[in-house]
């Protein structure tokens, strides 16, 4: 049985009528960047979010390179987040002329450990950036009292965390400013790239709008110079018929979710821990094993799309050699790291892959290791 980690086009065949007609309504509008689709997913995502305003962007990338730069980030400063996610939360500090600063995470939820934040903070530090990682958001209660005693800002990576809750606010509604990446594997993805950014603050939203437009404030007025990052408008109707069933297609995941608990527990593997005030919307169901490569190489040659996220450490990745953090620095981030393998998962998946890939697990975690 080929059961992928997940699979794009079974998503595409439930939704392909309302799929074709937003593409073929807007090749007939001619309304590709910019236009009617984008302002209307623009307002509906913002609503979604539960914030002020969103602006459509490039990518996620770009999204936080685009927030912190409207922050005024740049030389000099620092800005706190984890090792523990993708190269992009920490490149676009970075790429301000900042330098990333990494704390280590929580060993139950593989999150931000807030109690790591006051002794990482310093008298360059300007912002952090917490990492809504697999789904689940981090604690943003204990990271906002943090942030607002040293008076710093909070730029919620929400990447992973389309439609995700903190003691019942979304994810991406309680930071200064939040940043979403489309990608095609997120839980809320467009056919190519794509990303945006939310926020309570209205006229930040409107700054990064024009920085992301070439610094535009009309068609050949510049006010500073910008970048080109813009969401599409094919995308933008592709990700208005999506937003629809996103809701829906949490709900599966969290279904998903809880047949893997419910298969895997008393077994070997260690389960995801979700912190009593987060509803987690599950874009990978990642757990802890022993043995990992070994189990992930079994279930990949059965065919199933077992992966890792992610196997190396930010801060022991050749792109941070200069910062000399050694192995070691970042203890839990470095236990997890070895440790962590995805399952599929998906909305689409039925109970019969599951069954399969929860039976395959637990083989693969109870067979001796050959040689």
């Amino acid at each position: 049985m080929d059961i992928p980690l997940c699979d794009l086009h079974a998503q595409y065949l439930a939704i392909r009528p309302d799929v074709d007609a937003a593409i073929e309504r807007t090749i007939a509008r001619s309304a590709f960047i910019g236009g009617a689709e984008l302002q209307a997913f623009e307002a509906e995502f913002a609503q979604y979010c539960e914030t002020k305003a969103c602006v459509g962007v490039g990518n996620g990338t770009d999204a936080l390179y685009l927030a912190l730069r409207c922050m005024g980030i740049g030389p000099g400063d620092e800005v706190i987040t984890v090792a523990h996610t993708f190269i992009a939360t920490a490149e676009t500090i970075s790429l301000t002329g900042a330098r990333p600063i990494f704390v280590d995470i929580r060993e139950d939820t593989m999150l931000m450990d807030p109690e790591a934040l006051e002794s990482a903070i310093t008298p360059r530090t300007r912002a952090i950036i917490p990492v809504h990682l697999y789904g689940q958001s981090c604690d943003m209660d204990r990271i906002m009292e943090v942030a607002r005693r040293h008076r710093l800002k909070v730029i919620e990576d929400a990447a992973q965390a389309h439609g995700a809750r903190w003691r019942g606010k979304r994810a991406g509604s309680i930071g200064d400013a939040a940043c979403f990446s489309f990608y095609p594997g997120k839980n809320l993805g467009a056919y190519g790239d794509g990303g945006a950014v939310v926020s309570q603050d209205e006229a930040l939203i409107k700054r990064i709008r024009m920085l992301a437009n070439h610094g535009r404030v009309d068609k050949y007025i510049h006010e500073t110079e910008g970048i080109n990052s813009r969401l599409d408008g094919l995308n933008a109707a592709i990700l208005r018929v999506k937003l629809r069933q996103l809701d829906t297609w949490n709900a599966a995941r969290r279904r998903h979710a809880e047949q893997y608990m419910n298969a895997l527990r008393g077994s070997a593997a260690m389960l995801p821990v979700v912190h009593a005030s987060a509803e987690p919307v599950w874009h990978l169901f990642v757990i802890r094993i022993s043995g990992r490569d070994r189990v992930q190489a079994r279930l990949n040659k059965q065919g199933i799309g077992a992966g890792v996220h992610y196997p190396v450490p930010l801060h022991l990745q050749p792109a941070y050699q200069q910062m000399r953090m050694a192995v070691g620095a970042l203890p839990v981030t470095e236990r997890v790291a070895a440790s962590i393998i995805s399952l599929p998962m998906y909305p689409e998946l039925n109970g019969d892959q599951m069954e399969a890939v929860s039976h395959a697990v637990l083989e693969a975690i109870s067979a001796e290791p050959v040689g």
